[in-house]
């Protein structure tokens, strides 16, 4: 008579999942905001020697308390990604930045590829996640992104701040989409060649056009018309395409850019030093 082997019953995944639930640490919403930071000094929307905003335009733009935007800088000051000194502003510390992911991964990767290409690939993805978005969207999605309308039309002034909501907003619409995937590799795209962006964002007129742009966008979300959010966010990819090629064009031909334009400092406030 052949002997049994004795065999252990197969695990399922519903057996480890108390095990699993364990190991997934809990993020703070001050964790998530510390996050969201970093990746604006990865995607380059912040740069080295970058002064952050006061308290209170991050909690604005973030829409999250002061208190929560203070426990997140002091965060990012503890990982050496920003500088923080009593009485002035915080900076972004000059560190190795090409070790910080953006979405899927690194702004550098990204910009080794030609504006051709990833303005290709943006159409193509990007038309499908906003499409996405236009279906899935939820009222506390469009509560933020009615916010950070809000926000931005203080910041008409200040490329630098208007970059930051900027990133949020789109951020904002891809999550939308259902698909995290999609959303972080549109967000990497986002990202491409943010020196440039960033320049462009300084000239005169560029931040009214951006901003009509997003305007325009919220109200198609409204109404859920899946063909004007694609044709919104068509027109302005097309811009991003047009003034990041303007500028990128000379500086191939070794012509001389000029430097991003902050607007006048004012006096700094001690309650909103960070």
């Amino acid at each position: 008579m052949q002997e049994r082997i004795a065999t252990r019953p197969r695990e399922t995944l519903h057996d480890r999942l108390p095990e699993m639930r364990q190991s997934i640490r809990k993020q703070t919403v001050k964790d998530l905001i510390a996050d969201k930071l970093s990746s604006l000094i990865a995607s380059g929307v912040l740069a080295v020697g970058d002064e952050l905003p006061g308290e209170r335009e991050l909690s604005a733009i973030l829409s999250v308390s002061r208190e929560t935007i203070r426990g997140a800088i002091q965060t990012l000051a503890g990982r050496g990604l920003v500088d923080v000194a009593h009485g002035s502003r915080t900076r972004v510390a000059h560190v190795d930045l090409g070790s910080l992911q953006n979405g899927l991964t690194n702004a550098s990767t990204i910009n080794r590829y030609d504006i051709e290409s990833v303005h290709g690939a943006r159409l193509l993805v990007e038309r499908n996640v906003v499409a996405a978005a236009a279906e899935r969207i939820d009222a506390e999605a469009l509560r933020a992104l009615e916010e950070s309308l809000a926000a931005q039309a203080t910041m008409l002034g200040d490329p630098v701040q208007f970059l930051i909501a900027d990133r949020e907003f789109h951020v904002t619409i891809y999550r939308a989409a259902g698909n995290r995937l999609l959303a972080d590799f549109v967000i990497d795209l986002y990202t491409y060649l943010m020196e440039f962006r960033r320049q462009a964002m300084a000239r005169p007129g560029a931040i009214e056009k951006s901003f009509a742009d997003h305007k325009a966008i919220v109200a198609a979300l409204h109404a859920r018309d899946v063909a004007a959010v694609v044709a919104a966010f068509d027109r302005h990819i097309d811009r991003i395409y047009a003034t990041t090629r303007s500028i990128l064009e000379p500086a191939a031909r070794g012509e001389k850019r000029p430097g991003l334009q902050k607007p006048a400092r004012r006096a700094a406030q001690p309650e909103e030093s960070l």
